[in-house]
């Protein structure tokens, strides 16, 4: 998370949520649990814009189910936002 540059927390979020896989969304779930509110609010948008994009990132909701197992406490939390993130712009 760039500090001088949120759009890198953007598109890295955005990035890793394409990819869907989930070492890919273990970094986005470590990465919430870190963040301040604003960087927060850029990893959100680059959540949605990849969920609400051409061709949408469905392997991302079921990366976050088997998160929600990891032994990470923090893994887990970050994995649940992500999750509400994607429930939230289906919508």
């Amino acid at each position: 998370m760039d500090v001088d540059d949120t759009a890198v927390t953007r598109q890295t979020a955005e990035a890793l949520t394409r990819v869907g896989t989930v070492a890919a969304i273990k970094l986005i779930a470590r990465a919430i649990t870190e963040a301040d509110d604003n960087r927060a609010d850029w990893l959100q948008t680059g959540v949605h814009d990849a969920l609400t994009g051409s061709g949408g990132a469905p392997e991302a909701a079921e990366s976050c189910a088997k998160l929600a197992e990891d032994p990470e406490e923090a893994v887990r939390q970050g994995a649940a936002v992500v999750a509400a993130w994607a429930d939230d712009s289906r919508c």
